[in-house]
């Protein structure tokens, strides 16, 4: 049994999973760099370590650090959280090698669906849908006859890594010249692999994506489903489930998918499978993220499951309760809190003078600050997670807005006028949304 758990993360994920480890009896172990020193998660921990200078090559990516500390603290098990270190399949495999058990799927998991190219040809002959594409491209004279083959527009991907960072659109074959060097670089500064592939670029595209369980026994089972098609530059902005608009013959076609891509690979732990969904309500396989994802409560609250707390019962060996019948209860959306300029969407560090949060039925706050505390430009700009939850999705938009409207944060800016701003939108409201929906939105309030 886990006694001791340290956490290689910082901010809101930090303080999550220690609520989980509290809740269940097992000692917590935080971590923090010069810069997050005073932030709550360290003092929530029942031991806290200083794990180095604010920039997080000195700190929260610093492997032999991390892995020092929860050897001095005693712990038996390290959570990696989300982002930083949760997806590096060298962290997770000298955390093993050290006798920790690492609270995720098996490093050679990790390094199999983070190399983008052969998770994709890894799913493909598991019968998982997959968009067109290549495998590996050389050159842009090699891609400038792929994309032909295949047909523009074209998405230029990074193979070792995710995010808007890491890919263009590409609508010709100047474009793809102009772009694929400069994808290239960024791959190879952010990612450490400048390796590139294409795939077919899906326009107007849904993104849907499964969460997935899976034990030690070979179980795999899917909790439903998250839309999060509300994004800026690639990133999510807002999440829900159920999705709202897809039909149920869909639904189903998204859980087989993301159940086979889940047992091809053997998976263990909590992992979320990616999909694209076209106009015709095709799905593709976008990729796996072999951890916790940051929409996690939207699955929670819909489910009645803490996903934290069978992370850790599958670390233990616990198996999964795939013969009992699991069904949505309600509806439940994700607001993203970000630290930001709302108009630029540029981070927007600063002192957090105050802060009130909303309070009612339904509605569950993830924070990393309190008031006092200053927001870093070091990390991540999200400071919290608004999670509002109903019966109906309709009652769930209605305490949406009450949240939204009553959070008062002081001192630095945020999204909030933004999230209210689309959660007042017609299009929103009917669930009719695709990825490009809030840059198109954005772009019409700037011509107005």
């Amino acid at each position: 049994m886990i006694q001791k758990v340290l956490i290689a993360n910082r901010g809101e994920i930090a303080a999550r999973v220690i609520r989980t480890c509290k809740r269940l009896g097992i000692a917590s172990v935080a971590i923090y760099s010069d810069a997050d020193r005073e932030l709550p998660y360290v003092y929530a921990a029942d031991e806290a370590v200083h794990i180095g200078a604010s920039q997080v090559k000195e700190s929260y990516l610093n492997m032999e650090k991390v892995i020092e500390a929860a050897k001095r603290t005693g712990a038996d098990a390290i959570h990696p959280g989300y982002g930083l270190l949760s997806e590096n399949s060298l962290f997770a495999e000298e955390v093993e090698k050290a006798g920790i058990i690492f609270i995720g799927p098996r490093p050679e998991v990790i390094a199999q669906m983070g190399e983008k190219v052969l998770a994709r040809r890894m799913m493909k002959a598991a019968g998982v849908p997959i968009i067109p594409g290549t495998e590996d491209v050389a050159d842009v004279e090699q891609a400038v006859v792929a994309a032909a083959e295949i047909g523009y527009p074209i998405m230029v991907k990074a193979s070792h890594g995710g995010g808007g960072v890491g890919m263009a659109v590409c609508h010709d074959e100047n474009e793809l010249r102009k772009h694929f060097s400069s994808v290239q670089t960024r791959s190879a500064t952010y990612f450490g692999n400048g390796t590139l592939y294409l795939e077919r670029y899906v326009q107007y595209p849904r993104h849907v994506e499964v969460q997935i369980m899976g034990d030690k026994e070979g179980n795999v089972m899917h909790l439903f489903e998250r839309e999060c098609s509300v994004q800026r530059r690639n990133q999510k902005v807002i999440e829900e489930s159920l999705s709202p608009s897809i039909h149920d013959s869909t639904r189903e076609r998204l859980y087989e998918a993301a159940v086979k891509a889940g047992k091809a690979v053997h998976y263990t732990g909590a992992g979320t499978v990616e999909f694209i969904v076209d106009k015709e309500e095709n799905i593709y396989f976008l990729e796996m993220n072999t951890r916790l994802q940051v929409e996690h409560p939207v699955t929670e609250q819909v489910t009645g499951w803490d996903l934290v707390e069978w992370q850790l019962k599958i670390a233990e060996g616990e198996e999964l309760p795939v013969h009992v019948p699991l069904r949505p209860q309600g509806h439940a959306l994700e607001y993203r809190i970000y630290a930001e300029n709302p108009e630029t969407l540029f981070p927007s560090p600063g002192h957090i003078s105050e802060l009130k949060w909303p309070l009612g039925e339904g509605i569950r706050i993830d924070s990393g600050v309190e008031a006092g505390n200053d927001v870093s430009p070091f990390y991540d700009p999200m400071i919290a997670k608004c999670i509002v939850s109903g019966s109906t999705r309709e009652e769930a938009l209605a305490r949406s807005m009450e949240a939204l409207s009553s959070m008062e944060i002081k001192g630095i800016k945020t999204n909030i006028p933004l999230l209210i701003q689309v959660l007042k939108s017609n299009s929103f409201q009917a669930g009719q949304v695709d990825t490009q929906y809030l840059e198109r939105m954005l772009a019409e309030a700037r011509k107005k």
